[in-house]
């Protein structure tokens, strides 16, 4: 078990142990104008079998010694990792286990602005980390700390357009990039394009404008099929490989996934065929659906596909616990997101969809067995602790192995998505 000793004079003495070294982490993805991943938000929970009480100094150590365990950049893919700071945190000394370059502090609302934190911040700020004012709202005494911010956050649930404006009015001659969180649909994201942010934070890239009247493309209608041929017991090798065939760049996606570290095969590749005989049909189920998803994800953020693969390995890894069919919810879990790859509503899609009557119905959110794993991964991407504690007691989940799959998930997501492009 990893322990955090802050120096003498940090007020900070030790971090408690909690769940049996278990560390209770979610991330949320923050953009840029063009839908790429400019940094993670990390979200953490003070333990397996209690809500978050708002102890903010219990969360950001629980945070620190994270970094210790896992390696931040494991946790965010190397990217820079967003990360709520106390004042207690602030002003000791233990948030320099943080590698400073890669790291942005988050200063909570509810600080007060005392010549204490503002002198520590100018000295974080000194050594490298970079400053970010959480759900703001500008009052003068802040003027101190916004000179020393990198970014100034602005919730879009409590701020109407006119404050927004009047804000930043005021943040003009700072140099601060704006940042609009709680952004969940795409018609906030164009008003927050519009009213001069530059990032955003919150799942809308999960809820893309969908279109209306239009057919899937063909191609996308025969990567669903590869789908549904690899459902059967047995896969038909010849009618894959003509499948296949027709799409030159996702028979390249496949052959340089196998030949990855994501699959670990030792030797080399050249053809489907030789790919099933080396890596074995489950292996090649999960590789094969890496590709299809990655070539149905073309031309949408790349955070999309993260998320799928995310989930994708998450339900694999979990559904022994809860005696599900761990190929099925793999699919269950890729296939969640097909509405963001397609912008196709969800019941559009699933009559293409071979698949059993409960895995349709719990792709179009269903309450069922089928759906359990699914539902706690999408309440735990948005840090929601009292939903996932409520999934878990209604299906007699293991809070504890949820986290672990999901861990592993995350690290196995970040290997296939650098390969899968």
């Amino acid at each position: 078990m990893a322990t955090l000793v802050a120096p003498a004079k940090s007020p900070v003495c030790v971090l408690p142990d909690l769940a049996d070294g278990l560390r209770y982490v979610a991330r949320q993805p923050i953009l840029d104008l063009h839908g790429r991943v400019h940094g993670y938000e990390l979200l953490f929970r003070s333990g397996p079998d209690a809500f978050f009480h708002g102890d903010g100094d219990l969360a950001t150590r629980t945070m620190l010694d994270n970094t210790v365990i896992y390696g931040l950049e494991k946790l965010t893919g190397g990217l820079p990792a967003f990360v709520n700071c106390t004042a207690e945190v602030l002003t000791g000394q233990l948030v320099h286990v943080l590698p400073p370059s890669m790291t942005v502090l988050e200063i909570l609302e509810t600080l007060e602005p005392t010549p204490t934190l503002i002198a520590a911040c100018r000295k974080l700020k000194a050594s490298g980390f970079r400053l970010a004012m959480d759900d703001f709202v500008w009052h003068p005494k802040f003027e101190p700390l916004v000179e020393l911010a990198d970014y100034v956050k602005v919730d879009f649930t409590i701020s109407g357009a006119v404050e927004r404006n009047k804000l930043i009015q005021q943040l003009d001659g700072y140099a601060v990039a704006l940042l609009a969180e709680k952004i969940e649909t795409q018609e906030e994201y164009q008003q927050a394009c519009e009213e001069g942010f530059t990032l955003f934070q919150g799942f809308y890239f999960c809820r893309p404008v969908l279109l209306e009247n239009h057919k899937v493309p063909v191609n996308r209608l025969s990567h669903i099929e590869i789908l549904q041929l690899m459902r059967s017991d047995s896969i038909d090798l010849r009618k894959l490989t003509r499948l296949l065939k027709r799409d030159a760049s996702l028979t390249y996606r496949l052959l340089r996934l196998v030949n990855s570290p994501v699959c670990a095969v030792r030797q080399e590749v050249r053809s489907i065929q030789a790919a099933l005989l080396a890596i074995g049909e489950d292996v090649f189920r999960r590789i094969a659906t890496l590709a299809i998803t990655g070539e149905l994800n073309a031309g949408q953020p790349a955070e999309v596909l993260r998320m799928a693969f995310v989930r994708g390995r998450f339900c694999e890894l979990a559904a022994d616990l809860c005696s599900l069919d761990p190929t099925e919810q793999y699919l269950l879990g890729m296939l969640s997101l097909l509405p963001a790859m397609l912008r196709r509503p969800m019941d559009e899609l699933t009559p293409s969809l071979a698949l059993r009557h409960e895995i349709l119905q719990a792709l179009q959110g269903a309450n069922l067995p089928e759906s359990s794993l699914l539902q706690w991964l999408v309440c735990h991407e948005h840090g929601d602790w009292a939903a996932c504690d409520a999934v878990v007691q209604e299906h007699r989940l293991n809070q504890e192995q949820l986290i672990r799959c999901y861990a592993e998930a995350v690290l196995w997501a970040e290997d296939a998505l650098h390969f899968s492009t």
